[in-house]
């Protein structure tokens, strides 16, 4: 007989662990104890060894789904405690705290069954769950992951929880959300004005959709509004109501099969779209139309994922709108008041319930790239588990960039990126983001020693890391915004060797103090030098030309040589242009395709980011040829204005603009295999990443790395992380740590 004490870290708490653990000890016929504590679960067994060990190596195999086994440590010991039993222990609080938390789960099967069996006690209770599936990550406040510690502490338990959650052979057995209608959290609704109606709330809420209301629907990590979207004019109204004029909504559907009526779904798409982390989807349209919910070639579609959804939609409501309840560029509401304050004259009527949300945390939303996801937007159901490297790291705040912001937080060999935080334009945003950055310090029990950040001195994430690294007296890097674009890939590819970069997007401060966009970068996390680009446009009215792209437009005609009398304004831009009134030069990919989108009477004026370029993708069809390529100055940059004159030519022929648009993307294509090529030439190089938010252009991505595969590159995307400024802060955080391990830091 030996003692085995044994740690396990990982997302090893919420998930039904222990109680895994405590019918594998009884079948192996063990003694001992196991608790959660600050850094995982500890056990302490006895038996004969090969017994013990029989039992560890078959852990991993064995956990629950939800459960992630990180590491494993076992040590034996002739010193016995005369166990006699087997017991699940009082948590442990340690110095330091190194569990993994995990993320909201949708309902499982089981719980499914519950809900819709009215023998069941939990029958249509909308916040029924198990160590299975639930809420996790949005009602944490504190580790380890106990009851005390989350919103649940308010709703003690009934006696027939807590006898459901002391039975090792119930699944609820140590669930800590754990409850039911005579304990648990519950759901009420409001009329318009915010006053109560008696009723079952649920269907006094399905009622209102099926007569064409709007209404708020508090969820697991925020407020939604929904509506019907088969009736046009009642998606329009809430866009009216909204002030969301064009933007895409996202539509939650009661299954699958009825996301394929409007949608095709490949088999890769529906395993993502059914699994229990449930992101939005991005799928193309089986036909045009939609265009009140999407006016681009995709839909965003989700399906139900807590017990309070799937009784919304019943079995006569096929598919509802759902986008985040917010005012213009602030985070999505959580709180009731707030909710019933902001929302009157929007919303029709409120169904809420009175569970705190802890954690604001929006939908993720994804496009499927061969079997996985490939990320726009990195939130529920992924955060906050961590992306974990093969190198150890300095405990580092990467503070990310201004839009689609997030931060990195490094320790050991985890990074633990945050979920969606928005565009840092307000001071709710920003009070929303160093919150979440004080929550995930605690959580994960990490004091960053060194800061983070862009390079852009008037980012709101900038301004934050210095004021903090002056106030805490801690270094501070600034890191050039396309070098931690690449070092993202290469990070989220587990790759340190020097590469070629493909960085395109909207814009971001380069070295030389201009806006750079559309580069081709030579690097790896300690540095780069750039060698390829595209030519600079001159950017009239700086900032307004992503709302007004005729504006670029009209640069792109004149730097070509063209009439500019197809502009309607054409005579203020020229003015404002040869005065040299804020027209920075932009090297920008996504201002390239703003203006192509304008010229081709695609978009003149945007009410969204990107509006242009993703209106220009949906146009595109497979025309396979592309326009004539010329090449100017050092670094090597794309000499667009031939591009221009043989498009606008064509386009003022009669050509179809479809066919236009895709020998734009098509020329784009060849120009970075061009690129790629000289680039290894030069430096004998194979390995391409490819990062930025233009690199959400599926036309692009569809046909890119065919492109440089057939030219025998190894090509490396996004696959953990997203490809737009989102995830930026994790190659913030890559070349912080590298400049700390070969000590090229500098205060700054």
């Amino acid at each position: 007989m030996v003692r085995a004490s044994i740690h396990i870290r990982g997302i090893v708490q919420g998930v039904g662990f222990r109680p895994f653990i405590h019918k594998l000890v009884r079948e192996f016929g063990l003694v001992g104890t196991i608790k959660n504590t600050s850094s995982g679960v500890e056990l302490e067994l006895e038996g004969e060894r090969e017994t013990l060990e029989a039992l560890a190596a078959c852990l991993p195999k064995r956990a629950p789904k939800l459960a992630v086994i990180e590491k494993l440590e076992i040590c034996f010991s002739d010193v016995l405690r005369g166990f006699s039993d087997f017991q699940i222990l009082t948590s442990k609080t340690e110095a330091l705290r190194d569990t993994l938390i995990s993320p909201d789960i949708s309902i499982c099967p089981d719980c499914l069954r519950e809900l819709r069996d009215s023998r069941d006690r939990r029958f249509r209770y909308p916040f029924l769950n198990c160590t299975n599936c639930g809420p996790r990550f949005t009602i944490i406040r504190d580790v380890p992951y106990d009851r005390a510690k989350t919103s649940m502490a308010a709703f003690p338990m009934c006696p027939d929880c807590e006898r459901e959650y002391h039975d090792i052979e119930n699944r609820r057995y140590h669930a800590q959300p754990d409850c039911c209608p005579v304990c648990g959290p519950r759901v009420f609704y409001l009329d318009g004005e915010g006053r109560r109606v008696e009723g079952d709330a649920v269907e006094l809420t399905r009622k209102a959709l099926k007569a064409g209301k709007i209404i708020a629907i508090k969820g697991l990590g925020g407020i939604h509004l929904a509506c019907r979207c088969d009736d046009e004019r009642i998606a329009k109204e809430l866009r009216r109501r909204k002030q969301r004029d064009e933007k895409p909504f996202a539509v939650m559907c009661r299954d699958t099969a009825c996301a394929e009526t409007i949608c095709a779904v490949s088999d890769a798409e529906r395993e993502i779209l059914e699994g229990f982390r449930r992101p939005i989807v991005l799928l193309k349209k089986k036909r045009p139309g939609l265009g009140h919910i999407s006016e681009n070639g995709f839909v965003g579609v989700m399906l139900p994922y807590t017990p309070l959804h799937v009784l919304l939609f019943g079995d006569d409501i096929d598919m509802l709108v759902m986008t985040s309840a917010n005012l213009s560029d602030t985070p999505m509401m959580t709180e009731n008041e707030e909710a019933v304050r902001e929302l009157r004259g929007i919303a029709d009527g409120f169904l809420l319930h009175d569970r705190k949300i802890q954690t604001r945390c929006d939908d993720s939303l994804c496009w499927v790239l061969g079997e996985g996801e490939y990320f726009a937007r990195r939130s529920r159901g992924y955060v906050p588990f961590p992306v974990r490297m093969e190198r150890k790291l300095q405990p580092i705040l990467a503070c990310g960039a201004e839009q689609k912001a997030s931060f990195c937080l490094s320790r050991e060999t985890y990074v633990f990126p945050s979920q969606h935080i928005g565009d840092l334009k307000n001071m709710e945003t920003f009070e929303n983001y160093t919150g979440q950055i004080a929550h995930f310090e605690n959580l994960f029990d990490i004091c960053p020693r060194t800061l983070a950040c862009d390079l852009h001195p008037d980012y709101l994430s900038t301004r934050y890391a210095e004021e903090r690294a002056e106030a805490e007296g801690i270094p501070l890097i600034r890191v050039q915004h396309h070098h931690a674009h690449l070092a993202a890939c290469m990070a989220d590819n587990g790759v340190e060797e020097k590469v070629i970069g493909l960085l395109w997007d909207g814009t971001g401060l380069g070295t030389d103090g201009t806006s750079w966009g559309a580069e081709c970068l030579i690097g790896d996390f300690h540095g780069f030098a750039r060698f390829a680009s595209i030519r600079p446009i001159p950017l009239i009215g700086g900032d307004l030309v992503t709302k007004e792209t005729d504006r670029v437009a009209f640069a792109l005609l004149r730097e070509a040589g063209l009439p500019t009398d197809r502009i309607e304004s054409a005579e203020t831009y020229g003015r404002i242009l040869d005065l040299g009134l804020n027209c920075p030069l932009s090297s920008g990919m996504g201002r390239l395709f703003d203006g192509v989108s304008a010229l081709l009477g695609i978009k003149t004026r945007c009410s969204y980011e990107g509006q242009g370029a993703v209106l220009l993708e949906a146009a595109a069809t497979e025309d396979t040829g592309c326009f004539p390529i010329a090449w100017e100055g050092e670094p090597l940059r794309l000499d667009w204005r031939p591009m221009i004159r043989t498009l606008v030519r064509a386009f003022d022929a009669g050509e179809c603009v479809g066919d236009l648009a895709a020998r734009f993307m098509n020329t784009l294509i060849e120009m970075a295999a061009v690129q790629c090529l000289r680039a290894r030439e030069k430096t004998g190089l194979h390995t391409v990443c490819l990062s930025g938010g233009s690199f959400q252009n599926m036309f692009i991505m569809s046909r890119l790395p065919k492109r440089l595969e057939a030219e025998g590159f190894r090509v490396l995307r996004h696959r953990r992380v997203s490809t737009n400024d989102e995830g930026i802060s994790l190659g913030q955080l890559m070349i912080a740590n590298a400049a700390l391990e070969i000590g090229e830091l500098s205060r700054s």
